[in-house]
């Protein structure tokens, strides 16, 4: 416990030059919202993140976490800081465990960027695929069992009972997918990948004619979910913006991405481990139990939605990395991305060419 807490205080450092704001303009703003807010306050940015910069601003009542758009000039529909505070908002009365959102800017006079304030939960945040800092397996395996029990929660959602039935556009997600993650890996490309040329001819050309939809987080795995300080427990979902109206089975896939990608490679996959002395459930255990709790007899077509999901995170990599070499990424490792979305692309290759 003390170790993930110790882990979150290192992450957070000074503001960096290029994401720096005015702090007397946000004060400002944010009594006139809140009634109430202090003149002086702490600002200090988050290590991890590589796409919209995030904040805690510590108070003497309570601390917040800002999350804003990063400066500069950024890809079409990325970054998307709105869609984020709206959907937060949405499940805030579900039983879908998330942080209160306060307020969202949409003027991007007041720091630069359209921005949003949400609750800063108290808890625990594993920055690995397996939470290494877990000493117990059968912790391992009940944190595992509601990262998979909150997800499907997630997906048995009405959005029309939330207010979200226009959250997404209705129908052929997947191809819409497959072109918009084609266009914004275009958009950064700085080199030729192979394996992410003939991913780009491959995938419409075997895309499912399933329409299934649900709500869907886009980016879940267990580094966006924060735990409860002591028990196994799913406290909040974190980092929405590439929330949509979508195909459940794509966000099943790209979290049990885990199971495609070694250890080795920067601690965010389990290839290589031993998942039951660890306490990690097999893919097919975890899929069994999904199904189980969304209602789904079977899951077709998985080799696809895997292949998308690494082909999806290549193009994001691409992204950061093109960032990073612009000067305005999020993050400081984004210059480190361009050998990750290689490695992604060739991954996704290789299931596709061998099944």
């Amino acid at each position: 416990m003390r170790m993930e807490r110790m882990n979150q205080q290192e992450e957070i450092s000074d503001v960096r030059e290029a994401h720096r704001f005015d702090t007397r303009a946000l004060a400002e703003y944010l009594r006139g919202q809140l009634g109430e807010f202090p003149e002086h306050f702490e600002v200090g940015q988050f290590g991890y993140g590589q796409s919209n910069p995030t904040f805690i601003l510590k108070t003497p009542q309570r601390d917040y976490i800002l999350r804003k758009k990063p400066p500069g000039q950024l890809l079409p529909s990325a970054h998307a800081v709105e869609r984020e505070y709206r959907v937060l908002k949405a499940l805030e009365p579900t039983d879908v465990p998330v942080p209160h959102p306060y307020l969202l800017c949409e003027d991007p006079h007041v720091i630069g960027t359209p921005f949003y304030l949400m609750e800063k939960l108290e808890g625990r945040v594993f920055r690995d695929s397996i939470g290494s800092a877990l000493e117990d397996p059968a912790e391992r395996a009940a944190i595992f069992d509601v990262m998979n029990d909150t997800l499907a929660r997630l997906h048995n959602v009405s959005p029309d009972a939330v207010g979200l039935s226009d959250f997404g556009r209705p129908g052929n997600y997947l191809a819409r997918q497959v072109n918009r993650w084609t266009k914004q890996y275009r958009a950064s490309q700085t080199h030729t990948i192979e394996s992410m040329e003939a991913l780009i001819e491959w995938l419409p050309e075997n895309t499912p004619e399933d329409e299934s939809a649900a709500i869907v987080h886009g980016d879940y795995r267990i580094e966006n979910l924060m735990l409860h300080p002591t028990e196994p427990r799913v406290i909040g979902v974190l980092d929405w913006e590439l929330s949509t109206l979508g195909h459940p089975l794509a966000d099943l896939a790209y979290n049990c991405l885990i199971y495609h990608i070694p250890y080795s490679n920067r601690k965010r996959g389990v290839v290589g481990l031993d998942l039951e002395a660890l306490g990690i459930p097999t893919e097919e255990e975890y899929k069994a139990a999904y199904c189980r709790r969304t209602g789904r007899k079977e899951i077709h077509h998985w080799p696809f939605f895997i292949a998308f999901s690494l082909f999806r995170l290549a193009a994001i990599s691409q992204g950061v990395y093109k960032r990073g070499i612009d000067g305005n990424a999020s993050s400081s490792v984004a210059t480190t991305y361009r050998d990750r979305g290689q490695a992604l692309a060739d991954k996704a290759h290789e299931i596709i060419f061998h099944l």
